[in-house]
């Protein structure tokens, strides 16, 4: 399967894509009001979407994505990968790997020194997210820290960093 990436630019159609792939994820964001939340922040973030390539010269419209990962930029030497989905049917074949390395790319080029990402630690017993930590941990991050009140006492946050130096 031979995939494109581009970066979007405009915050609705980014807004659009966040939310309609996070809502055929419910293992991992089951809940609305955050999904709207991200929905409506992924808007002003550099923003990288995922489509199947058909081998022709065509035009990708937003509705058409697969994945997505939106970068929050914290200050010169850090980003964190905010928010990343990409449709279970394309899971492990190559879309969230290629989602990361775009984000990698991105802060080499800005001259960032760290990418961080936050996830749901493994004391909340999710085997989604044990899949998911897996997932960061083969891309090259690390544990930092767990932080259980972030989110909820439900929802313990790891927070895990690749150095990019």
């Amino acid at each position: 399967m031979a995939l494109t990436l581009n970066e979007i630019a405009s915050g609705d159609e980014k807004s659009v894509i966040c939310g309609t792939i996070m809502r055929t994820l419910p293992n991992w964001f089951g809940n609305e009001a955050a999904i709207a939340g991200y929905a409506r922040d992924v808007r002003d973030m550099p923003f990288f979407a995922a489509f199947v390539d058909a081998g022709e010269a065509i035009v990708f419209d937003y509705g058409d994505a697969i994945g997505f990962a939106a970068l929050k930029i914290h200050n010169e030497y850090t980003a964190e990968v905010c928010v990343m989905g990409v449709l279970q049917s394309y899971h492990r074949q190559g879309v969230g790997k290629m989602l990361i390395e775009r984000c990698v790319e991105e802060c080499r080029r800005a001259g960032r020194l760290f990418l961080t990402v936050k996830t749901l630690d493994e004391s909340s017993g999710s085997r989604s997210y044990a899949k998911t930590r897996l997932f960061y941990h083969a891309m090259g991050f690390r544990p930092l820290e767990v932080f259980p009140l972030y989110w909820d006492a439900d929802n313990p946050c790891l927070l895990m960093a690749m150095y990019l130096g």
